[in-house]
């Protein structure tokens, strides 16, 4: 029986590092990570949908997309989001001869 690496699999089944493939499986992985902290965020600040939505001006129906997958919200909506959670963000970008931090917004 030949074994596997993690690395191998996900080259297999996502598509290799570097690629369209892998480069969109880590976005929407990525999306759905942040609607998860801000679904977690909210439940642990004891916070509805509801409630958020009001804080940030948007319907409850929103927050819910947003936690459910966040890649179609804007920088800015998620910003409100996550100042209205009392969350502190930061921004990390990486250039292939760069690396930028923002500091916290």
């Amino acid at each position: 029986m030949k074994t596997y690496t993690l690395d191998e699999v996900q080259d297999e089944l996502i598509g290799k590092v570097d690629t369209p493939e892998r480069a969109q499986f880590e976005y929407a992985l990525q999306m759905e990570l942040i609607g998860k902290a801000i679904k977690d965020t909210r439940i642990a600040s004891h916070m509805t949908q509801e409630e958020l939505g009001k804080l940030i001006g948007v319907q409850k129906s929103q927050i819910s997309r947003l936690e459910s997958n966040a890649s179609n919200a804007t920088i800015g909506t998620l910003m409100r989001v996550f100042a209205a959670l009392k969350a502190k963000v930061k921004f990390q970008i990486e250039l292939p001869d760069l690396k930028l931090s923002v500091g916290q917004l």
